[in-house]
């Protein structure tokens, strides 16, 4: 005769979660003011940082194409999000880091997360030629990529989806670029509402994972960033479309190659 055993609950890891819940969320379940600044802030990226990425991608791949430098661009992100994951899960394992010490650690490790994923979108923006030099309107888009369908029809809602054929990111791609949107502010507000409630719903997972005990959160936060990596990732590659045949704008007279990059 087989007995089940009931398997009982750690305590350490309820603990854990109730503390990491208590340091994001106030006492009636909604995200404190912090959290709302600390998340918006971190999805906005200044221009000059993306095309300065873009070049040492171009130095390290003379020849490339647009559609390649993207994929360089996706091999990267997933790395530096799946290694942030691991990395910050892994402080839970050395002395003197206890769990409450590795919360502030998490929200870091969230913080950097988000600023990887605005470097990735925001690269494949400028690899289809849309130039984002207000961070706000940069931040905007990253938060609809993240959302995937739902943000991108309300991006397309800036120029009533304008007809014509055009490719759909074209068209709020175009609209981005300008230096003033009619009811801008108010699709920005939509986007960070359905943003902030997916994020922390799903964010707050690997947040508690990366904050477990005796090294479990190495392996929750790792693969936790990951799996939200890779559906970025899907998403951009979907709300952009096809990778031009050219690298547009000023991105196409491609610095001199790094010798020390190309050396084997």
């Amino acid at each position: 005769m087989k007995v089940t055993m009931a398997k009982r609950s750690n305590p350490a890891v309820r603990i854990a979660q109730e503390t990491a819940h208590n340091a994001v969320f106030d006492a009636d379940g909604k995200p404190k003011p912090g959290v709302h600044n600390m998340i918006l802030k971190a999805v906005e990226i200044q221009r000059p940082l993306v095309l300065a990425y873009i070049r040492r991608l171009q130095k390290k791949h003379p020849r490339a194409t647009a559609a390649q430098l993207a994929d360089f661009a996706e091999r990267d992100y997933l790395r530096a999000v799946a290694g942030g994951g691991a990395l910050v899960g892994a402080t839970a394992v050395v002395p003197g880091v206890g769990t409450v010490a590795s919360l502030g650690l998490s929200a870091a490790a969230t913080v950097g997360f988000l600023e990887a994923t605005a470097l990735y979108a925001t690269s494949l923006a400028e690899l289809h030629g849309i130039r984002l030099t207000n961070p706000e309107k940069a931040g905007t888009m990253v938060m609809a990529i993240m959302l995937g369908e739902e943000g991108t029809a309300l991006l397309g809602t800036l120029s009533g989806q304008a007809a014509g054929g055009a490719k759909p990111a074209d068209v709020w791609g175009n609209m981005l670029s300008r230096s003033s949107i009619p009811g801008f502010g108010s699709v920005r507000k939509r986007i960070q509402q359905a943003f902030l409630k997916n994020l922390l719903k799903r964010q707050g997972t690997a947040l508690f994972g990366r904050a477990l005990p005796f090294g479990i959160g190495a392996v929750v936060g790792g693969a936790g960033n990951l799996v939200m990596g890779r559906a970025v990732a899907a998403n951009a590659r979907e709300a952009f479309g096809p990778m031009p045949d050219t690298i547009p704008g000023e991105l196409s007279a491609a610095p001199a190659p790094d010798k020390q990059a190309l050396t084997p």
